[in-house]
């Protein structure tokens, strides 16, 4: 069975691989929730599937289950009522740690396979995972099917390319030939095995569980690590079904489905502490905030630690021959998801004196206008502003917005809306604040959410320095520079080679500074204090795992 699951999905591996190396589009998993793509029945069947969870437990085979847990309430107004088992840490990783050994004697090919089949199978439920992703975090229906659903699959296939690429890079078994001159040459037979650090831990995100959790899920258990997925309380659905996917699929391959499992906990009794400090943690992952990525980093000295944490994203302003496109496009990525993306451009540097653009000459203020504008017109219609913003995820994501009113002057407020489907929705349009550079308590810190500001500095070059040292200190995980000069944009380049930050280059269509595609652009990269690792890349996988050779003299 396990052989079969390799064979089957064998070519689209081998495409994951050529994909990574030439960085060119490729999805396996199309990205259009369509009954046209996967089915006439499969939007309908997946909302039922979705429903049929509400007000129920949800089982998962592990050992030590010692009760029921979970609080999850929809952004979008009601209470989801689902329970998941509540598990006993320790008799759970212990009995991991005795299925260890045959998932790592299992070899790169069948856990490969293995993986390949999780991910067919979750694509099949795309549908009831767009609807748990949405009523978690609040991204809308279409986001949270691509977001949630397809590119997290594309992420999650990306990482098990790396992994086997990685593990497969060298032979097995060898027969080593030495000449010795006139003597007989010296032979040795030789036998290289992959062998995982231990158990891993992936600590999921209340904003992304899927997105930002199946690449090191996918990474850990290609390479031989069984894997504790510890979801935020706020969003356990959307992993929790992906668990119960991996359980059936490694069930049904010969394994013990508790190779992957899931530790639920509350706000108000948290565990992740205790199991991140557990010497059988030997890799984590995490996603969130940065107090909490740097006690990991600080703490779990056991463990091989890989964190993205928070950041404060720029863009500088220079001048743009089509000030409408430019202003659309950035109307669009302040506004999609509610600015509740660790890519959402938060600080906007423009010269004080103004910019040069199509429309002539037009100043600070001006150019202020022109963005919030594009923001007011993107938004006007109330069904599209919904189907972009989505809902705010948590309580204190909408607080936040009510207090940086004060940071700065409004240039344009932020507003609640009425979604035409659920009464209760929390939804907020964004808000546009304009500061002075020399206001550096303002703008030096993450606002995440819908809150952006309109900085005015005394040039492009001051620009470029204080989105550099920013980048710097607090870290970024995307830039991006509007200029019609050639020595502009090469000035932003050198900044951000210097930063270590990804950067975008005068974006007006279809592409988006807060969007990566998997298998060509990077998310992160590991060189600046947002995040210490790059999802993917050969770093993200090789210290996943050891390789243990054993050799004897040749009959």
């Amino acid at each position: 069975m396990t052989q079969s699951y390799y064979e089957k999905h064998r070519q689209t591996l081998e495409k994951a691989v050529e994909a990574s190396r030439t960085r060119e589009f490729w999805s396996p998993y199309p990205e259009a929730p369509s009954g046209k793509v996967y089915g006439e029945d499969a939007p309908a069947a997946g909302e039922a599937a979705f429903q049929a969870r509400l007000n129920k437990p949800m089982a998962l085979e592990m050992p030590g289950i010692e009760g029921e847990i979970g609080a999850e309430r929809s952004p979008y107004g009601f209470d989801l009522g689902i329970t998941y088992p509540k598990v006993d840490p320790d008799t759970l990783l212990t009995a991991m740690e005795d299925s260890l050994r045959a998932w790592r004697d299992a070899g790169p090919e069948t856990r490969a396979g293995v993986c390949l089949e999780i991910l067919h199978r979750l694509n099949q439920r795309s549908f009831e995972l767009a609807h748990a992703v949405m009523h978690t975090t609040g991204q809308a229906f279409p986001m949270a099917f691509q977001a949630g659903g397809t590119h997290a699959q594309d992420r999650g296939l990306e990482a098990v390319a790396y992994a086997f690429e990685a593990m497969t890079r060298h032979p097995g078994q060898t027969h080593w030939t030495k000449p010795q001159g006139k003597r007989d040459p010296l032979e040795m037979d030789k036998n290289f095995h992959v062998i995982p650090r231990g158990l891993a831990l992936m600590i999921g995100v209340s904003t992304f569980p899927t997105w930002n959790g199946y690449p090191g899920l996918f990474a850990s258990l290609a390479t031989g690590n069984p894997v504790v997925v510890k979801p935020h309380p706020h969003t356990i659905l959307p992993l929790a079904i992906t668990v119960e996917v991996c359980q059936e699929v490694l069930k049904e391959a010969g394994f013990d489905p508790w190779i992957v499992s899931m530790i639920a906990d509350t706000r108000e009794a948290p565990v992740t502490k205790e199991l991140a400090l557990d010497p059988r943690i030997q890799v984590i992952d995490f996603t969130g905030s940065s107090a909490f990525g740097e006690w990991l980093e600080q703490n779990c000295h056991q463990a091989q630690v890989y964190t993205e944490k928070a950041g404060v994203n720029s863009i500088v302003i220079d001048s743009t021959d089509n000030l409408k496109a430019m202003s659309q496009n950035l109307a669009f990525s302040l506004s999609l998801y509610s600015g509740q993306m660790c890519t959402t451009p938060q600080n906007l540097f423009i010269p004080r004196d103004g910019i040069d653009t199509d429309q002539g000459h037009l100043s600070f203020d001006e150019v202020a206008e022109a963005l919030a504008t594009g923001v007011s017109k993107f938004l006007s219609d109330n069904d599209r502003a919904t189907g972009v913003l989505g809902a705010i995820q948590a309580p204190v994501t909408a607080e936040r917005i009510d207090q940086a009113r004060t940071l700065g002057r409004v240039v344009l407020d932020s507003e609640s809306r009425e979604h035409p489907q659920f009464d209760g929705a929390r939804i907020r349009t964004p808000l546009i604040l304009a500061v002075d550079a020399a206001d550096e308590n303002a703008y030096q810190r993450e606002l995440f959410g819908p809150i952006s500001l309109l900085i005015a500095t005394d040039s492009t070059e001051d620009s470029i320095q204080r989105a550099k040292t920013l980048a710097r200190s607090k870290g970024a995980m995307t830039w991006a520079v509007y200029s019609t000069r050639e020595a502009t944009l090469g000035a932003m380049r050198q900044a951000a080679l210097d930063a270590g930050v990804s950067l975008s280059e005068n974006l007006l269509g279809g592409v988006f500074v807060n969007q990566t595609a998997a298998f060509s652009d990077y998310h992160g990269t590991g060189a600046n204090p947002a995040a210490n690792a790059a999802l993917c890349d050969a770093a993200f996988v090789a210290n996943r795992f050891r390789v243990v050779q054993t050799r004897r003299h040749a009959a």
